[in-house]
């Protein structure tokens, strides 16, 4: 039997400061393929080089990831300011209709990171530019110095809501998880449901409220260590799962009435 498809949405990037190129982080790949049992696809986050309609037939489920670009605040009525950072344009308006898309449509999706702050600006929720410049807040930022890994280390306790979503999923109601954003939800979108927060009350852990799919979406990282990580593994087997329930639902022979 064929796996199903998780689109990974990429990044743009400049090689060499001279050639443009859309990439994915290797581990990202390597955790749907090894922890979700799905295939891997790297999608170009720019719509002049997808069709929405297209990559929805194509794909059975998302992986909406991290990125150094932030959704530009007009996008949730805000104007831009240098706490807002660098942007990506052609991926807000491939995201952000793609999320909207997969609501309503069921189909899977988890949100990464910025992939997560996606998710809340499409269903109309707006974001902080800097939380730790926020009264009360910590700093959640990617250390600037260390090896990859003491930059993706165990940072904070998540506490999620109790015989919530998460807590479910995970069995417990507070895990541990890394921390690489500057930016955070400041009002939760509609239909959006903050279900997991860290001790400073940043919100960490959402999902659309009744969505008929999958829309699990993490401040944090999941996809570092995903294979051997207590809280990163049951994500991405639940986004497995549910990428599988769709491809058999799509599959599926339709019946003629008789």
């Amino acid at each position: 039997m064929a796996r199903p498809v998780i689109g990974i949405i990429g990044n743009s990037h400049m090689i060499n400061d001279e050639y443009p190129a859309q990439a994915v982080g290797e581990m990202n790949c390597a955790a749907i393929a090894h922890v979700s049992g799905c295939t891997p696809l790297i999608v170009p986050s720019d719509p002049g080089l997808v069709e929405l309609g297209c990559l929805l037939d194509i794909c059975d489920g998302f992986l909406l990831t991290g990125g150094r670009p932030n959704v530009h605040p007009s996008e949730y009525g805000d104007n831009e300011t240098p706490a807002h950072g660098t942007f990506d344009r052609r991926r807000d308006a491939l995201t952000l209709p793609l999320v909207r898309a997969c609501v309503e449509r069921g189909q899977p999706f988890l949100g990464v990171c910025r992939g997560f702050q996606e998710v809340n600006v499409a269903m109309g929720g707006t974001l902080d530019p800097e939380i730790r410049d926020l009264p009360g807040r910590d700093n959640h930022r990617m250390p600037p110095e260390g090896t990859l890994a003491e930059k993706f280390a165990l940072r904070h306790m998540v506490t999620f809501v109790r015989d919530g979503v998460f807590a479910r999923l995970m069995g417990a109601q507070d895990v541990m998880t890394n921390s690489l954003h500057g930016q955070g939800i400041r009002m939760p979108g509609q239909r959006i449901v903050a279900d997991g927060h860290a001790p400073d009350g940043t919100i960490e852990a959402i999902y659309v409220r009744d969505a008929p799919g999958f829309t699990l979406s993490v401040q944090w990282h999941p996809e570092w260590n995903a294979d051997a990580d207590p809280v990163s593994r049951p994500l991405f087997q639940a986004l497995g799962d549910a990428a599988r329930a769709w491809a058999g639902r799509a599959s599926a022979p339709v019946r003629k009435s008789a």
